[in-house]
């Protein structure tokens, strides 16, 4: 393996040896790179989309399985130069670290910037609290290790360093992260608990939205019933176990009980008085990167979220757990 670079931009080649032989291009090169280049799986696919890894010379797909022999370049670009500005937004911070940032994301924040949305993101708060995170990750996202969609409430954590990032990439590829949602579903969702295993992609007719597609990406939600509210509603706990966008907006909409309030998958905003949809990053639990102490959070459902459940409660005599209250 030989490195090579500027302060900016890093390149490195690595030769596949014997012992490789099969293994995927994405899931070969984080290990291989371990202690030149500090790169996490998602990150190599992305740079392969786009084209700043080639094998012998050629760009790849990520799963081009390896043989011996094979060379590999790999090109770190500098990091873009964005007019993101730092802003003094307020910020719900659950937990803080030097690794780490627990926040609880209000709804009608975007997370990162984006056509729009250059300004009021979470990205332009974290920026002004961290400004050393520009840079991270190398795109318009500096730290950003999940996403929350903008009128989904509740619990992200960002990474304040590369080595931090990288690791939680790791542990939410390896299903050691728990993200569980409150969900409020239209109708009466006949099963008590359950899974739903359904591909996710593009939606083939509006391309702004996702869909449960043959040929999409694996995405695995496992849920329980919290409370029926006759045949009206249905309030669950979800668990991901993928993080497909929109996910648990797209597998419950697909099951015809979409999220209420949802005004892109279910024709509901406005209802029940709710501000956008009624889905809650309710608990998040993690690995601590600094010390790999397990370590677990919870954030209270929004005000107009509460309310919905309340009139609802008054509505079909429903007792909900305290913890929801």
């Amino acid at each position: 393996m030989i490195g090579q670079g500027s302060r900016d931009t890093q390149v490195t080649r690595v030769t596949v040896a014997e012992e490789s032989a099969g293994r995927r291009l994405d899931a070969y090169l984080p290990s291989a790179l371990a202690g030149t280049l500090d790169v996490s799986r998602s990150r190599v696919q992305a740079l392969i989309d786009e084209g700043n890894i080639l094998l012998n010379g050629s760009k790849p797909k990520a799963s081009a399985r390896l043989c011996p022999g094979d060379v590999v370049d790999v090109t770190i670009p500098a990091p873009k130069q964005w007019d993101v500005a730092a802003e003094d937004l307020p910020l719900d911070i659950v937990y803080e670290d030097d690794d780490i940032l627990v926040i609880n994301k209000p709804r009608g924040m975007v997370v990162h910037p984006a056509a729009g949305h250059w300004s009021g993101t979470l990205v332009n708060a974290i920026l002004s609290r961290c400004p050393d995170l520009a840079g991270i990750g190398g795109e318009i996202r500096p730290g950003i290790v999940h996403r929350l969609d903008k009128d989904t409430t509740g619990l992200l954590v960002v990474a304040k360093n590369e080595s931090s990032m990288k690791g939680l990439q790791e542990q939410i590829k390896d299903h050691k992260v728990k993200r569980h949602y409150v969900a409020l579903l239209r109708g009466r969702l006949p099963s008590l608990e359950g899974t739903i295993d359904a591909p996710i992609g593009r939606h083939p007719v509006n391309r702004k939205k996702m869909a449960v597609v043959p040929d999409g990406r694996e995405a695995v939600t496992d849920y329980e019933v919290i409370a029926r509210f006759g045949q009206e509603y249905t309030l669950v706990l979800a668990k991901l176990r993928t993080g497909r966008t929109h996910q648990i907006r797209v597998h419950f909409g697909h099951l015809g009980h979409p999220v209420a309030g949802d005004s892109v998958y279910s024709r509901g905003k406005g209802e029940l008085l709710l501000d956008g949809q009624a889905l809650h990053a309710a608990r998040l639990g993690l690995y601590r990167p600094q010390d790999g102490e397990y370590v677990e959070f919870s954030a209270p459902l929004p005000k107009d979220f509460r309310d919905a459940l309340a009139t609802l409660e008054k509505r079909y005599k429903e007792e909900l757990p305290e913890w929801l209250k």
